[in-house]
């Protein structure tokens, strides 16, 4: 079951993304503190798949008008992502700060031999910054099924919207079909109501009656 984050475990969280210490003439250490506070909160507002964000090359972020250009990777169709300005302004700042260290980099968050992270990174760093104040289970991933369930939600008394809204989600999280999105509903107890209050009829349609195939 993926982890429904709190309001107060994410302020925790980001609070110890953003406080990061580090130690002089550590280039490892300094790098971490750059790129933490970037890295989660990229994961945290746009639903990347943390593999997306480990291999995303600096030609493929468009800085100018906020687009992320996510090449075909691993089985997954090419998308685009579109930054909220807050997040666009933060890549920004970040990308300035880290090209002063490692300039003509070919990946946006690159080691300091300028090649991507591995998966073990991305856990370990979130479990670091995670546990300093949280005691529940989580993990990096929970970050993007919590951005699909919060889009959805918020989608109420939309009327006939709802449809689109849920396709461009489907679409910007490089998923194959609409029916992958709203899969994650299956896995949180008592939001089917929700969604089905939602679409109407259409809901079954919509699934696919997978859940009368569990």
């Amino acid at each position: 079951m993926p982890h429904a984050f709190t309001d107060e475990e994410l302020r925790n969280f980001f609070h110890a993304c953003d406080t990061i210490q580090t130690t002089r003439n550590r280039r490892t250490t300094i790098f971490r503190k750059i790129m933490m506070p970037v890295v989660f909160r990229l994961l945290y507002s746009t639903g990347m798949r943390t593999t997306e964000v480990r291999l995303l090359k600096r030609k493929d972020v468009n800085l100018e008008n906020g687009v992320i250009n996510i090449q075909k990777s691993k089985g997954y169709n090419q998308h685009y992502v579109v930054m909220h300005e807050s997040m666009l302004a933060m890549m920004k700042r970040y990308d300035k700060e880290i090209e002063g260290i490692c300039p003509s980099r070919t990946y946006f968050f690159p080691t300091k031999d300028d090649k991507h992270y591995t998966k073990a990174w991305i856990t370990l760093n979130f479990n670091k910054l995670w546990y300093q104040y949280n005691d529940s289970y989580a993990n990096a991933y929970a970050l993007r099924h919590h951005y699909a369930i919060t889009n959805i939600n918020s989608w109420t008394n939309v009327g006939i919207e709802f449809t689109s809204k849920l396709l461009a989600l489907s679409r910007s999280m490089g998923h194959s079909s609409i029916e992958c999105t709203m899969y994650y509903y299956s896995l949180v107890p008592g939001l089917r109501d929700k969604l089905e209050e939602l679409t109407g009829k259409n809901f079954d349609e919509l699934v696919l009656g997978m859940y009368d195939e569990e």
